[in-house]
């Protein structure tokens, strides 16, 4: 077996623009199929600009019949903040828990939580269509996300009948780092696959960039999106989307990008 049949990366640079604190599990996968990967963060998760309605809610779980989390970012900085408020995570334990899909569930799990239900589909619209079936008209949600989030799944469940408190659990802005050796190898067309993992790393991707630049940094590589919604965003900005896997997760991506590349005779950029 050749190198490049045991290693369908080797040879590829791939670009991965999650929080670099993200980013090693994902690196580690594309790493092992042979890929060089440049981290290059376009995001930094942090706090959001007030505690103030996440700790309310946090205060009052008793009020609540749900909680629905749509990121492990989500899960973590509730977690973070019940205990900065001297609770243990297991406060959530007398809710019931929706998770959008298997990383974040299995977030829930390893804080000793169980979600009842995760959708098919690992996006708003599968989440909201999955818990349609089971929240009764008046019941109260909690939703601690990220502030500015889309609010489909807001608007799904209040149709459904429930009563839904979103909060913002963290936030997201751009990352701070020089992003020279990115444009650098863009430019000098050493990149050969550009990877998304949320809106957010698309928009501020594409905010590093002039707008005319974009198209000629870049011509001829692959971009590898984590779900429909990712692509969309990606699209509205002028960036078309060559991979999608079809299960929504980190580990699914690598793969497709991967199974992408295993034929023998793609060509290179270079």
């Amino acid at each position: 077996m050749s190198v490049a049949a045991a290693k369908p990366l080797a040879g590829r640079v791939v670009v991965v623009t999650r929080p670099r604190g993200q980013a090693e599990s994902f690196a580690s996968l594309l790493e092992d199929a042979g890929a060089t990967v440049l981290l290059a963060p376009t995001i930094v998760i942090e706090p959001p600009v007030s505690w103030a309605p996440l700790d309310r809610a946090l205060g009052r779980l008793g009020d609540y019949r749900w909680a629905v989390f749509t990121s492990v970012n989500g899960v973590e900085m509730t977690r973070r903040r019940l205990k900065d408020l001297g609770r243990e995570v297991g406060a959530l334990g007398g809710l019931r828990l929706a998770a959008i899909g298997p990383a974040t569930a299995e977030a829930l799990r390893a804080a000793g939580l169980r979600p009842e239900v995760v959708p098919e589909e690992y996006v708003a619209e599968g989440l909201a269509e999955h818990l349609r079936r089971f929240i009764e008209p008046g019941e109260r949600v909690l939703l601690p996300r990220a502030a500015e989030t889309r609010d489909v799944l807001v608007r799904e469940l209040e149709v459904a009948g429930a009563r839904v408190d979103e909060v913002a659990a963290y936030a997201t802005r751009a990352a701070e780092e020089d992003p020279a050796q990115l444009r650098r190898a863009l430019a000098d067309r050493r990149v050969d696959v550009v990877t998304f993992t949320s809106s957010s790393t698309v928009r501020h991707f594409a905010n590093l960039f002039n707008a005319a630049d974009l198209p000629r940094l870049l011509s001829g590589v692959t971009v590898a999106c984590i779900g429909p919604v990712t692509r969309d965003t990606a699209r509205a900005l002028g960036i078309e989307t060559a991979i999608v896997p079809r299960e929504y997760t980190i580990p699914a991506l690598a793969q497709a990008i991967a199974t992408h590349y295993a034929s023998e005779g793609r060509s290179t950029r270079r």
